[in-house]
């Protein structure tokens, strides 16, 4: 039903809150990011945030070229493209261009809910098949996987340590004020043993949701070959904080403000992707910087090549590689996953 009907995404999750009882984090986050992507083009100056895509063309032609040295020091195998959130469909563009100079044409599969989102993507890779999940991607063939800035937007867990151990945070709702409060105790099995005995205030965040996917998609790659690259901000961990943040009009807000208007993410802890992909049969390769990954890609050579063929745009060339490799470059961390048998992806190896 629409907001009409039903009234708006904060009146419905302040009745549900009211009838219920709190939500724990998780199901707050889905369901505000569930609505954000639904309802608008968050991307670029009239938006929200900024990807590296759209900030330059050398980030998904670089990209795409990963790609396809991959698959051609695996053998050329069949394959299709997967892009997990594709935003408005530019890296994939800028890395379908690049791949078919290099001999790669895949099928392009978009895992993607946003039918405004969708409609954005045909336009720029006109027979993309879409997916609400991975559960019905190919699976006869090998898969090459991107997830830019994905896993991050994905629902956290936020447990909270309290001098009687540790407990679920939940959002409640006051007077149409939505606000985090400590919720049951949990086990500490569920905590990392280094972790249990942290000190009162303590915030530890984890993500059912980033394990599942990552442990679905390691395991088509076990069975059917090939790769996946994620880059996204995050850290080794575990490690204790709360990272989760709302991005609103290229600022940072309050994530428990207006629920479904902002921008939901949270630092992803590449150290439990890695786990969860090893646990499915496939070596993972990283983190690394950004950064190192498009130097040692070639972004060096690709703008001095832009530069020459358009002298008039080498400043703003120069600058948004920059952006890339600077501090960007260093927030965002890559990692890759390879299929049992797939040589070691390149910007990974020593």
């Amino acid at each position: 039903m629409s907001d009409d009907v039903e009234g708006t995404l904060p009146d419905r999750l302040a009745r549900a809150i009211t009838m219920a009882g709190p939500i724990p984090v998780s199901q707050y986050m889905a369901a505000a990011n569930a609505h954000y992507y639904a309802t608008r083009d968050p991307l670029g100056a009239g938006g929200d945030f900024v990807t590296a895509p759209e900030i330059s063309q050398m980030f998904g032609e670089l990209v795409g070229l990963w790609a396809a040295d991959l698959w051609d020091r695996a053998g050329r195998p069949a394959v299709a493209w997967v892009e997990l959130g594709p935003g408005r469909g530019t890296l994939s563009a800028d890395a379908l261009r690049a791949m078919a100079k290099a001999g790669l044409a895949p099928a392009v599969h978009f895992v993607e809910t946003s039918p405004l989102l969708r409609g954005l993507q045909a336009e720029r890779v006109p027979g993309a098949t879409w997916h609400d999940s991975i559960d019905t991607l190919p699976d006869d063939v090998a898969l090459i996987v991107v997830a830019n800035e994905f896993f991050d937007a994905l629902p956290i867990r936020q447990l909270v340590r309290r001098s009687d151990g540790w407990h679920e945070r939940l959002v409640a709702c006051q007077d149409t004020l939505f606000l985090p409060v400590v919720g049951k105790s949990v086990p500490d099995e569920v905590i990392p043993e280094p972790l249990r005995d942290a000190a009162a205030g303590a915030i530890l965040e984890v993500s059912t949701a980033v394990v599942t996917t990552v442990r679905g998609l390691a395991g088509r790659l076990a069975r059917q070959g090939g790769a996946m690259l994620a880059i996204d901000y995050g850290h080794e961990g575990p490690a204790l904080g709360e990272t989760l943040q709302a991005v609103r009009g290229h600022g940072f807000a309050n994530p428990f403000e207006t629920p479904g208007e902002n921008d939901l993410t949270a630092h992803v802890d590449f150290t439990t992707v890695a786990a969860a992909a090893q646990a499915a049969g496939t070596t993972a390769w990283g983190p690394i910087e950004q950064a190192e990954l498009l130097v040692k890609l070639g972004i060096d050579s690709r703008a001095a090549t832009l530069a020459r063929a358009r002298p008039d745009l080498a400043e703003r060339i120069a600058a948004d590689r920059m952006r890339l490799v600077g501090e960007m470059g260093s927030l965002f961390k890559a990692m890759a996953v390879t299929a049992p048998g797939w040589p070691t992806p390149a910007g990974f190896g020593a």
